[in-house]
């Protein structure tokens, strides 16, 4: 490996994220593998052993090796050290991301210097998805939901307040939905009633909602078409969406905002309405 390559391999998580996305297409088989993982799981990566990793991820501890060194890497150890920077950047408390903004606000002009930080944040996750949505899929994903006989929706944490929104607007709308959340622990019993005549809109980012990605593996098994919004190829839930969007957030202080999502999830289900409008017009 030449000193070119190894000044070249990616020096944090998103620029190393950026470089795998852009191979995705050339990565030989095995190695995509590894790629996958990395991706839905970047917190193994960060603490295991090329043994274990190797194992959980399904190929030879060797592939781990030459997946490093496509992206620019010396070794595996020295792409491990990017994962755990992330994971150190990540766990940064709140207190500790509030600190952040102080500081800004201080060094600046006080809480509006806060405020205008979140709205360019809000500003750019605005103009890239603008640039990158893709048409044909967004007429897919409306034509599949204007079909259904109940729309399902999927999101935690992070992601819950979109899938709020949109069960909201969905029911103003006159639209059936059902989202999936039970005080008394139904999730599943509730995405049992699913029918491959309905559909379901799965939401999450990395790091993905456990729950979510199990209850869209679970209602795909179904036969139900899942259109997810998610933040990468690699995501676990494109890889059981029927059409899925990939939306990236700017953040400011560490705290990354909904825009994007959330102009998405309006858009949707304002479409479907006007979908279902023309299709019940022509009946």
């Amino acid at each position: 490996m030449s000193d070119v390559e190894t000044i070249n391999a990616p020096r944090d998580f998103d620029s190393l994220r950026a470089a795998i996305l852009e191979r995705r297409d050339s990565l030989p088989k095995r190695i995509a593998q590894v790629a996958a993982y990395a991706l839905d799981n970047p917190d193994d990566i960060a603490f295991g052993t090329a043994a274990s990793i190797a194992t959980l991820a399904g190929v030879q501890p060797s592939t781990l090796v030459r997946f490093a060194q496509q992206l620019g890497f010396d070794g595996f150890t020295a792409m491990q050290g990017v994962f755990r920077e992330r994971l150190r950047e990540r766990t940064s408390s709140y207190d500790e991301r509030l600190s952040t903004l102080r500081a800004k606000a201080d060094a600046g002009a006080g809480h509006r210097a806060v405020f205008d930080g979140f709205v360019t944040a809000a500003s750019t996750s605005l103009a890239d998805i603008a640039r990158s949505i893709d048409e044909a899929h967004l007429e897919q994903a409306v034509d599949l939901l204007a079909g259904a006989g109940t729309v399902y929706i999927l999101a935690k944490r992070r992601s819950y307040p979109v899938a709020s929104y949109l069960a909201y607007a969905l029911g103003k709308l006159k639209i059936r939905s059902q989202l999936i959340e039970s005080a008394g622990g139904l999730n599943a019993e509730m995405i049992g009633f699913a029918t491959p005549k309905d559909a379901a809109i799965a939401i999450s980012f990395s790091p993905y909602a456990s729950a979510t990605v199990d209850e869209a593996r679970a209602i795909a098994r179904q036969g139900v078409p899942v259109v997810a919004i998610t933040d990468s190829a690699f995501s676990p839930l494109a890889q059981v969406a029927t059409v899925w969007f990939e939306v990236a957030e700017a953040d400011f202080g560490g705290f990354r905002s909904l825009s994007a999502t959330m102009a998405l999830a309006m858009a949707i289900a304002v479409s479907v309405a006007e979908k279902r409008r023309v299709l019940g017009g022509k009946r």
